[in-house]
């Protein structure tokens, strides 16, 4: 989907927990009919669309499709929404050649909607990944410059 440079590769691997093995694959309906007895589990089961008897539609597709990513925050400007969808090659294409702006020193959240289209499906995690060119500045009231100097650095998951 898109390219990532050779040394980014391994931090956007999982993470992997020594000694656990995850459980083979089951189906839907096999789910379904676990602790079969347990009215509570069947009722949590049922929220999530794991009903005996449920086929899980086309299996030849993508198990997930990412459909947006929205920056959210409280000092937005009401008429202003910073919402990407996901689906659309152009949007992706706009966004990684004009950089979103971030107002500096907010919080901010972010939200990502996604469809599971067939399976059942564990461990999704969202993994941000980047090198960064800076220019900083330490300035007073009085617009005195007491240091200007541009630096890069890189999110990742070792110092």
């Amino acid at each position: 989907m898109s390219s990532v440079r050779a040394d980014d590769q391994d931090d956007l691997m999982p993470s992997t927990t020594p000694g656990y093995k995850p459980s083979a694959a089951k189906t839907t309906d096999e789910y379904a009919k676990l602790d079969a007895g347990d009215e509570s589990l069947n009722r949590w089961k049922a929220s999530l669309g794991i009903v005996p008897g449920t086929t899980t539609g086309d299996a030849t597709g993508p198990k997930l499709t990412v459909l947006t990513l929205e920056l959210l925050s409280p000092t937005l400007p009401a008429d202003k929404k910073l919402a990407f969808d996901l689906t659309n090659p152009a949007t992706i294409a706009d966004i990684k050649k004009n950089p979103v702006i971030i107002k500096e020193g907010i919080e901010y959240n972010v939200r990502i909607t996604f469809r599971v289209n067939h399976s059942i499906i564990s461990g999704v995690r969202y993994i941000q990944l980047g090198s960064y060119n800076v220019r900083s500045r330490v300035i007073d009231d009085d617009n005195n410059v007491y240091a200007d100097w541009e630096w890069s650095f890189k999110l990742a998951k070792e110092w």
